[in-house]
């Protein structure tokens, strides 16, 4: 069951599940995402991607993201999955069609927790740059009620559990 603009707000107020809760944010089925003050971007001396800081960015000075770049981004949002939740991130669609692209990675099991949502971007324009900047509104989280409760939940099995900002793939981390 895709879950309502008046259960997302009490499971945002009441439980915790996203903080900071906006109610701005909220739309019928789902709720803004925004950008938060991490990247990690693709540097020429390193196959691992690196951490940079854009909390110094505004809309009025952005991080640029050149034509083709790929990037990993984190959510201003941090995520408390309960047991009976999960959710689906959605690229914004004024945002795809400017050209950004998100790898359809964004899936929050239940129970996934203490974590900001880690987000795949490109830019797919050929030509021009791209804006980033902290507090752009990126996409939508979709939360879904499970039918019953898993037998194991993402907080016992999970890897990305406690992850207060963007994170590299748990393979590169082991």
């Amino acid at each position: 069951m895709l879950l309502p603009d008046s259960e997302i707000r009490r499971l945002c107020v009441e439980e915790s599940m996203v903080t900071p809760f906006d109610v701005e944010l909220l739309n019928p089925a789902s709720l803004d995402l925004r950008i938060g003050d991490n990247i990690m971007v693709d540097v020429e001396h390193s196959s691992e991607l690196q951490l940079q800081s854009i909390a110094h960015c505004t809309k009025q000075n952005p991080y640029w993201m050149a034509p083709g770049e790929f990037l990993l981004t984190e959510t201003k949002e941090l995520f408390n999955m309960p047991s009976d939740i999960c959710g689906f991130f959605c690229l914004k669609s004024s945002r795809a069609r400017e050209g950004y692209e998100h790898s359809h990675a964004g899936f929050a099991d239940c129970g996934w927790n203490g974590s900001r949502l880690t987000l795949e971007l490109k830019n797919n324009r050929k030509y021009q740059n791209l804006p980033l900047y902290p507090g752009m509104k990126i996409g939508q989280m979709v939360f879904l009620l499970m039918v019953t409760n898993p037998e194991l939940d993402y907080a016992q099995i999970g890897h990305y559990n406690g992850q207060p900002q963007v994170m590299p793939s748990w393979e590169d981390l082991v």
